[in-house]
């Protein structure tokens, strides 16, 4: 091999593992410390919508998703803030851990199999005759309490196990030249975890074909897939004691008196402060609408796909199997998405035409789904041609549409959405990032389960079916909302961008003609 091939194919080695041999004593234990939670998020994420959807209907969500999560989010930072100031940081996150372990291998034993005695089923049939259909979804919350408290409890791993358990002990332990070459390949690390994940719902939904009759099929699943969440999280909880007692005390990884003990806490800012920090920077406000809108849409698609998905498979195991096959294919594409197309899309065409593809791939997929579900009736002839059913047509472009927007997500949105912060100027980023977080998280979770329980009670429908034209059109509206915002937003980068690398240039240039005079007395000395 000649000398200038063999620095291509270090080159490129580089580029695909840049890990260095001597450092795989840190980056494996934290590669697989993520994989394994990521492996519980994917089958838990699965898991409580087979519940909810398959019990009481999709209609349930966003009731459970305003009225449950969110002040659930809010009571579980509360308690981990107190226990942060008492615990130490290996024992709170080990506790949690268990406590996460435990509750889901309770709910699979106890919870679940006692449902109907612990269940208020008077309670709840007194409210379905005199209140409003339109609050089916608020009921059904009630009824199927458990269910219930198993979703938020799933919603919180999410946030509580991947953001702040993971990242924040990654943050605190990893250098910043690691950072740049580890944290890539969490994120694919973490994607490779939907591919057991995936197989092992189908597998275990599979279950029901050889369950003798009588024999709570479901039941028998659930035990099986909490108890590889159990597995899972008994493995978390080994990894990162491992990690605190042979890797950190390994001075080449880390070293205590590195940490910045100084370091500016990021502002902590009002919902009213945020709204007005963004009113007052056009640049953000542009940021805050991308942010909200991503999550109004996500929301609006999600619920009444997993509607159809219910009338499609009524049955929990098959609902179950098939979010395992959607499952593994979200990760195959998201995998394909951050290592072919994102970074080519951004230094190809530029940040705009990236930003732009995430709202044009939510539209385009979400017109095509909300066409079958509200022209099912008429499209008879293409549906004959296609050899399928409306339904399952439907089914299979609302998963096409949560697949491409969950890969184009870690792929393009965050990308961007983070780039986007780095012209402002460090106050304005810190500032604008916590008001972002504040308001934009808030109301992007939040602000499509609002709309939708809106629509379920001025129109007192029992089902989300009912509402999909006026859903559909919203989210339109929401989606154009978002393409002029990222335009306008691409605008200000730019020009912002250029500004910046001005700024730059004549400094260097300052720099420059500053050293002349230094450099020429240097020059004639050496000449002398």
């Amino acid at each position: 091999m000649s000398q200038t091939a063999t620095k291509e194919f270090g080159k490129w080695r580089s580029m695909l593992w840049p890990i260095h041999a001597f450092e795989l004593k840190k980056f494996l234990p934290m590669f697989f410390l993520f994989f394994f939670i990521n492996f519980n998020y994917t089958i838990l994420r699965d898991t409580k919508d087979t519940l909810i959807v398959t019990a009481t209907g999709a209609e349930t969500i966003p009731f459970l998703k305003f009225w449950g999560v969110v002040p659930g989010a809010i009571i579980f930072m509360l308690i981990f803030t107190k226990l942060s100031n008492v615990i130490k940081r290996e024992r709170l996150f080990m506790g949690l851990m268990a406590f996460f372990g435990l509750f889901f291998g309770l709910y699979a034993t106890i919870l679940y199999p006692n449902r109907d005695a612990i269940s208020p089923i008077a309670l709840t049939d007194w409210m379905t005759a005199h209140l409003p259909q339109g609050l089916k979804g608020l009921i059904g919350m009630i009824r199927y309490w458990p269910s219930s408290l198993f979703y938020i409890m799933a919603e919180l791993w999410g946030s509580a196990a991947v953001s702040l358990l993971f990242w924040g002990f990654a943050n605190q332990i990893t250098k910043v030249a690691e950072s740049k070459r580890f944290y890539a390949l969490f994120g694919i690390g973490a994607n490779l975890a939907m591919y057991p994940s995936g197989y092992l719902i189908r597998k275990f939904a599979n279950i029901k074909d050889t369950i003798p009759a009588g024999v709570d099929a479901w039941g028998v699943t659930l035990l099986y897939t909490m108890g590889a969440v159990v597995v899972a999280c008994a493995a978390a909880i080994t990894i990162y004691w491992w990690i605190n007692k042979e890797v950190l005390t390994d001075a080449r990884f880390y070293d205590p008196s590195e940490v910045k003990k100084s370091k500016k806490d990021k502002p902590k800012m009002s919902i009213k402060e945020s709204m007005l920090y963004l009113v007052r920077s056009p640049y953000l406000g542009c940021i805050a609408i991308v942010v909200i809108a991503y999550g109004i849409s996500i929301n609006l698609v999600e619920v009444t796909w997993k509607n159809q998905l219910k009338l499609q498979y009524p049955n929990p195991n098959d609902y179950q199997h098939f979010m395992g096959g959607f499952s593994w294919a979200t990760g195959t594409l998201t995998i394909f998405m951050m290592l072919f197309v994102g970074g080519n899309v951004i230094r190809r065409f530029g940040w705009g035409t990236a930003a732009l593809f995430t709202p044009v791939v939510l539209a385009i997929t979400g017109i095509a789904f909300f066409a079958f579900v509200i022209f099912k009736d008429q499209l008879g002839g293409f549906v004959a041609m296609m050899g399928t059913t409306p339904l399952m047509l439907a089914v299979i472009f609302g998963m096409l549409q949560n697949v491409m927007s969950k890969a184009t997500k870690y792929s393009m949105f965050d990308p961007t959405k983070e780039m986007a912060y780095i012209p402002l100027d460090a106050e304005i980023k810190l500032k604008g990032k916590a008001a972002i977080d504040v308001v934009g998280a808030r109301l992007g979770k939040s602000g499509g389960s609002v709309i939708q329980m809106g629509f379920l009670a001025l129109f007192n429908a029992s089902s989300i079916l009912q509402v999909a034209p006026y859903i559909a059109t919203l989210l339109l509206a929401v989606i154009v909302a978002w393409i002029f915002a990222t335009k306008a937003l691409d605008k200000r980068f730019t020009a912002l961008s250029l500004q910046k690398d001005r700024e730059a240039a004549g400094e260097a240039l300052a720099h420059t003609h500053a050293d002349k005079p230094a450099m020429a007395k240097a020059t004639a000395t050496i000449q002398g």
